[in-house]
């Protein structure tokens, strides 16, 4: 019965994390969760329309009709439409304006749900108010509901992943780090700064991933010290710190998305694509990131110091929108995190994250950074590229004694920590 029950949890977990049954459900409730925490109100605005002209059709379909007939009667019903239309907004006395007979679209109107999807998260939310005013000063928002089932995730599966390796000083002292980063530079202190009536910043994100940290209105929106931090980080730090520890100093002790990564998704770092295929799309697509950010960037620089309200500015501004949409929400949110059990854990740090770009290009041509090999002792076991999060065959250099230098290399270490005869060696030449 015992050894039923053993064979029944590992059924379970193959499902879960060898793109299973489990892990498919798995990956629908992260994507699901991700749509509505980005997209509810986009969502809201088209089923709000669709509602809006259901209720409408009648009056649409009178004004139809009335096109081939008397001119006044159309400009008539045209007037009675615009009117039902701007009177749908709440404290509108729109019995002054309408004929009787029309009165009961406004009414109709009125009685439809204006946000149906983000009323769900809003409503989850609503449940943190008292911590949230604890901690902010303020109710809470579908962000800090987010930041709070994020950094939960981190600690907990953190503290799992540290008793896995508690055998391993590096793996314990990473895991240790990304777990008080997350936890204090990227979500106590944005909520501190809010109970003191200053704007959230987060001090472990920086540009390229936070392209507002870089513009002239940094130093005019934050405290001027926030704005030296983030040039810092982005232009003295990064290519420094890269040199020394390579890009792990970030990627693997740093930030939260590898936070996220390297403890929730640890289970599923093994679905990682090892083939060349894959590493020529992630080149292309994580380059073409990097090459995006760039070039918004440089509009959104230009255009804050214009000043000018125009056509261009309003362009700049569209196209961050959509940056925001596809890029952030979309490829690092829905994509990034939503895929985890169906193509390992680290899609955005792979195939879309620019920080990640620009510190393996660092780490390729510039950083002391590699992990040296000695291939007169690898056995072949798989087992270094099995745990490869970042899809990376370590066995293939292995074998052939090649240092890896590769700039997808996280430096995590988990290759070196799984070796049997500890061929690799994780360090600074």
């Amino acid at each position: 019965m015992v050894h039923l029950g053993v064979m029944l949890r590992m059924r379970l977990w193959q499902s879960l994390t060898r793109r299973g049954v489990l892990g498919w459900a798995l990956a629908s409730v992260f994507i699901s969760f991700y749509v509505l925490l980005y997209w509810s109100y986009d969502l809201d605005a088209v089923v709000y329309s669709r509602q809006q002209q259901t209720v409408l059709a009648p009056l649409t379909k009178k004004l139809a009709a009335a096109r081939d007939g008397n001119l006044a009667a159309r400009h008539g019903l045209e007037a009675q439409l615009a009117h039902v239309q701007a009177s749908a907004q709440p404290n509108q006395q729109y019995h002054l304006y309408l004929l009787p007979e029309n009165r009961i679209f406004v009414d109709r109107l009125r009685a439809l749900k204006p946000q149906p999807v983000s009323a769900v998260i809003e409503g989850w939310a609503a449940h943190l108010n008292p911590l949230s005013r604890f901690m902010r000063g303020r109710n809470a928002d579908r962000w800090f509901l987010y930041g709070l089932i994020y950094t939960s995730l981190v600690v907990l599966m953190g503290i799992r992943f540290y008793r896995r390796w508690r055998h391993d000083k590096y793996q314990k002292m990473r895991t240790l780090s990304v777990m008080a980063v997350q936890t204090v530079l990227a979500f106590l202190l944005p909520s501190l700064l809010l109970y003191f009536n200053s704007k959230e910043f987060y001090f472990s994100y920086f540009w390229p991933l936070k392209l507002d940290y870089f513009l002239p209105s940094t130093f005019t929106d934050y405290p001027r010290a926030m704005g030296l931090w983030a040039v810092t980080m982005s232009f003295v730090a990064v290519p420094v710190l890269t040199y020394f520890y390579g890009k792990r100093w970030y990627c693997s002790w740093v930030c939260g998305c590898g936070a996220l990564a390297n403890t929730m998704g640890d289970p599923f770092r093994q679905l990682s694509d090892k083939s060349d295929r894959a590493w020529a799309i992630e080149r292309v697509t994580v380059y073409s990131v990097l090459a995006l950010t760039v070039v918004l960037t440089a509009l959104i620089f230009i255009n804050e110091f214009r000043g000018v309200d125009d056509e261009f500015g309003q362009w700049v501004f569209s196209m961050k929108r959509w940056y925001g949409f596809f890029i952030s929400a979309g490829f690092a949110g829905v994509i990034g995190t939503g895929f985890y059990p169906l193509m390992g854990t680290r899609v955005w740090c792979r195939f879309g994250c620019p920080q990640a770009a620009v510190l393996g290009i660092l780490q390729v041509f510039f950083s002391k950074f590699r992990i040296t090999t000695n291939g007169g002792q690898c056995i072949a076991c798989g087992s270094c590229s099995a745990n490869c999060e970042m899809g990376i065959d370590v066995r293939s250099y292995a074998m052939a004694g090649e240092d890896i230098k590769r700039a997808s290399c996280v430096g995590c270490g988990l290759c070196m920590s799984v070796c049997p005869r500890g061929v690799l060696r994780l360090g600074n030449n």
